[in-house]
């Protein structure tokens, strides 16, 4: 009992110097909210708009917060790591506690360590980016789970396989060449004047993980048709067999008003009053 106390308490007395030693990177564009930013509480709300969950502990994890980076010249791999970096905040940016240029001919690694809720055991767990500029691959304990390009759109990977018990070690590599390359970028250069805007490369979008069903819906796409009355549902499911059906019922304040079902990969149409 003593020493898991002991074991406690270093890990406590960890997290706190950890938060201790970020800063923001100088007082540019700085307001209210940034003053006011807890580091070990960042962007805690549930990051999706839609498909929220009822019971938010048992569903999802944040992965905001501090991590370890480093900034190399491409094809190297850090051997140690220059600092920490606070997530979501693009490495240029002041609240990132960095405040560094990326540029095309360096690379920006990210590192830490997650573990998984006990209630997640024979469930499917994915890892989501909200944003992350430019290009983005990831490693989950050693094993590449996936690569991403875009700048601006969110994407997930199913990290089930190469999880473990206990600790688990999340390696991220981005490239951004900011107006050095040909991908949309908006107003971003790298000597940014008069209307020209600084880079933003990395993560600047909250990480998370979500755990599912074996079956699950990804996504879904709804359209309304006034003058046919309709509600047009389509639901994209993973891990659907041959047969499975898709059930949707439409509320206004609490009371059904339609329903319908449909065979999953065909859209279902309510009639709507």
């Amino acid at each position: 009992m003593k020493k898991n106390i002991l074991l406690t308490a270093a890990a406590l007395l960890t997290t706190l110097a950890g938060a201790a030693q970020w800063q923001p990177a100088g007082d540019r564009i700085g307001t209210e909210w940034g003053e006011k930013l807890d580091p070990q509480n960042v962007l805690p709300e549930y990051p999706r708009p839609q498909m929220t969950r009822t019971q938010v502990q048992d569903g999802w994890q944040n992965l905001n917060g501090l991590w370890n980076y480093a900034i190399l010249p491409m094809g190297e791999t850090p051997e140690k790591y220059d600092g920490q970096i606070l997530v979501p905040f693009a490495v240029e940016s002041s609240l990132s506690g960095v405040g560094k240029r990326l540029g095309d001919r360096n690379e920006l690694w990210y590192n830490r360590t997650f573990t998984i809720s006990p209630k997640w055991n024979g469930k499917r767990v994915l890892l989501h980016f909200c944003a992350v500029d430019w290009k983005a691959d990831v490693w989950v304990n050693g094993v590449c789970v996936g690569t991403h390009t875009g700048g601006f759109t969110p994407f997930e990977f199913d990290i089930t396989a190469a999880l473990k018990k206990g600790d688990n070690e999340l390696k991220v590599r981005v490239w951004d060449p900011t107006d050095a390359g040909c991908q949309p970028r908006g107003k971003q250069v790298n000597r940014p004047e008069g209307i020209w805007y600084t880079p933003v490369s990395g993560i600047w979008q909250t990480v998370w993980l979500e755990a599912v069903p074996q079956q699950y819906i990804r996504n879904i796409r709804t359209t309304s048709d006034l003058d046919r009355k309709l509600f047009r549902v389509e639901t994209a499911a993973c891990g659907a067999q041959p047969g499975d059906v898709i059930e949707v019922r439409l509320y206004d304040n609490g009371t059904k008003v339609a329903e319908g079902r449909a065979l999953s990969g065909a859209p279902v149409e309510l009639n709507v009053a």
